[in-house]
C-alpha cells in the first residue's frame, strides 16, 4: 500500500506513530535490536552495502563524527553522516557529503515501506535508522561515519560491522537505561566492539580500561587509548570559533599548528580522539586531515557546540547536558571576559537535577525556560528547584522569550550562555 504524503505530513507521520526517545523518554527505547534487523531485512540489507566507522561515547561523539565526516570528504571520499538528535530540521540526522537527505527521498521512504512501518512498529530512532542505512546504499557511499545515539550494545545503529569502532568516553548519563555506575554504562558502549574491528577509546579512566581491554580480547580487536599517545596543546586562535593546536605524538611535536574550525573546553580531547581514529582511515592524508578539520562547520553544518550566535553582548550556545559536559563547559565560562554572566537554560524532565545544578555558578543571573518539546521540564518547576542551589532569576513561556529578556537586560560587554539541553540550543540556534 502506497500512500503519498507531503513532507510536513510524512514528518507528522513519523513523529506522531513513532515513539521518540527524545520527545517522550525511556519508553521509546528498545532494549533489543529486533526491530532494526527487520526493517533492513525488509530493505535489502543495506547496512551491508557500505564501509562505516561506528562512534560512541558518553560527551562528544557528535563532534568526532562530524569531524571524522569533514576529513573523510576533504579526501574526496563520498561519505556519509548519521547523527542525532536534530536541531532545526529532521534531515540533519542523515547527509551525504554534507547535504541533507532531500526531502522528496524522506517521503519516498515512508510512502514505499508504510506497510513495513505499519507492521514492525518501529521506534522514531529504530525506523530513522534504517532509513539513513537505504539513503547511504543507493547513494553508494564509499564510507558511512555512524553516531550511536544511546548506549550502544542494543543502539539500533549497532547493526553495522564497521571498519573501526570510536568510544570517546565514559562519565554519568542516561543511567536510567545504561547503569548508574561507569563500568556498567562502559560495558554497554564496549557492546559495539566486533570481532576483528580495531577499537579505540579516547580517554583511558581507571574504572573503565579494563571493560574495553577485556571486550577487545574476547573480540580479538585491537584497542588504542588515545590519550595515551597523542597530547594537544593549544594556541592562541584568531577568531572565538576557531581553534589552533600542536599534536604530539609519543612525545614528539608531529603535527604543528593544527587550525580547527570549532571551539570550546571539550575539542582538545574531542580532537585526540579524531586523530587516532584517523590513524586508522588510510585514504586521508594528512593534507586533508587539516583541510577537514579547518572547514569542518562549511563541510558539515556542524553546529550547536560551543557556538557563537551574537556580539555585544556575546551571546554563546551550547548543547552541553550532562555533568560532565556541564562541568567542562562552565569551566571554560568562568575564565572568560564579561561584566556580567546571564544564562537561559532548560531541562528534560528526566535529568538528575541534584548532578546538574550544583555546577552552574551562583553569580549569575538566570532566564529558566521549557523545550518546546513533551519531555521538557516546566519553567517554573525549574526555577523552584534552581532557587535551592542559589541559582535565581525568572521562569519564561519559551526559549526564545527567556533568551529575548537577557538580551534586553545584558550590557555589550556581558555573556549570555543558552545551555542545558540540546533541545534549549535548537530554538536559538
Amino acid at each position: 500500500m502506497e500512500i503519498k504524503m507531503s513532507y510536513p505530513e510524512t514528518l507528522a507521520y513519523l513523529y506522531s506513530r513513532l515513539p521518540m526517545y527524545h520527545r517522550v523518554g525511556a519508553v521509546a527505547f528498545k532494549k533489543d535490536l529486533t526491530n532494526t534487523l527487520a526493517l533492513c531485512a525488509h530493505l535489502g540489507n543495506p547496512h551491508l552495502q557500505f564501509p562505516s566507522v561506528h562512534v560512541a561515547g558518553t560527551n562528544g561523539k557528535g563532534s568526532v563524527s562530524h569531524m571524522l565526516a569533514a576529513i573523510a570528504q576533504a579526501a574526496g571520499l563520498k561519505t556519509g553522516l548519521y547523527t542525532s538528535p536534530h536541531y532545526k530540521d529532521f534531515r540533519e540526522r542523515i547527509k551525504v557529503n554534507g547535504q541533507l537527505m532531500p526531502r522528496k527521498a524522506v517521503v519516498d521512504f515512508v510512502a514505499n515501506n508504510r506497510d513495513a512501518l505499519e507492521q514492525i512498529q518501529p521506534s522514531f530512532f529504530e525506523a530513522t535508522v534504517a532509513m539513513a542505512f537505504d539513503h547511504f546504499a543507493r547513494e553508494k557511499v564509499d564510507l558511512a561515519i555512524v553516531e550511536v545515539g544511546l548506549g550502544g550494545r542494543l543502539d539500533s545503529t549497532n547493526v553495522i560491522t564497521p571498519l573501526l569502532s570510536v568510544i570517546t568516553n565514559i562519565s554519568y548519563d542516561h543511567m536510567d537505561m545504561l547503569g548508574d555506575t561507569l563500568p556498567l554504562i562502559a560495558a554497554e558502549k564496549a557492546g559495539i566492539i566486533k570481532p576483528g574491528v580495531p577499537v579505540v577509546i579516547g580517554e583511558s579512566h581507571p574504572e573503565t580500561m579494563s571493560i574495553f581491554i577485556d571486550k577487545a580480547q574476547a573480540t580479538a580487536s585491537t584497542v588504542v587509548f588515545a590519550d595515551q599517545r597523542l597530547r594537544v596543546t593549544e594556541l592562541p586562535a584568531d577568531a572565538p570559533a576557531h581553534s589552533r593546536f600542536d599534536v604530539w605524538v609519543n612525545g614528539v611535536l608531529t603535527y604543528p599548528n593544527l587550525l580547527v574550525q570549532a571551539a570550546g573546553p571539550y575539542l582538545p580531547a574531542n580532537l585526540t580522539t579524531l586523530l587516532e581514529a584517523w590513524h586508522h582511515i588510510p585514504q586521508v592524508s594528512e593534507t586533508a586531515m587539516r583541510h577537514g578539520l579547518a572547514h569542518l562547520q562549511s563541510l558539515t553544518r556542524y553546529m550547536g557546540r560551543w557556538q557563537f550566535i551574537g556580539d555585544r553582548p556575546v551571546v554563546l550556545c551550547d548543547s552541553a547536558h550532562n555533568e560532565a559536559g556541564l562541568r567542562s563547559a562552565f569551566s571554560r565560562i568562568c575564565t572568560m571576559p564579561y561584566r556580567k554572566l546571564h544564562v537561559v537554560t532548560g531541562f528534560v524532565q528526566d535529568k538528575d537535577l541534584g548532578k546538574a545544578l550544583p555546577l552552574f555558578p551562583t553569580q549569575a543571573r538566570y532566564y529558566f525556560a521549557k523545550a518546546d518539546i513533551p519531555r521538557g521540564l516546566d519553567a517554573e518547576a525549574l526555577r523552584l528547584q534552581a532557587n535551592s542551589y542559589g541559582l535565581h532569576g525568572r521562569a519564561y513561556r519559551s526559549v526564545k522569550y527567556a533568551l529575548r529578556a537577557a538580551r534586553r537586560a545584558a550590557a555589550p560587554d556581558d555573556l549570555i550562555v543558552v545551555i542545558g539541553s540540546i533541545f534549549v540550543v535548537a530554538e536559538v540556534v
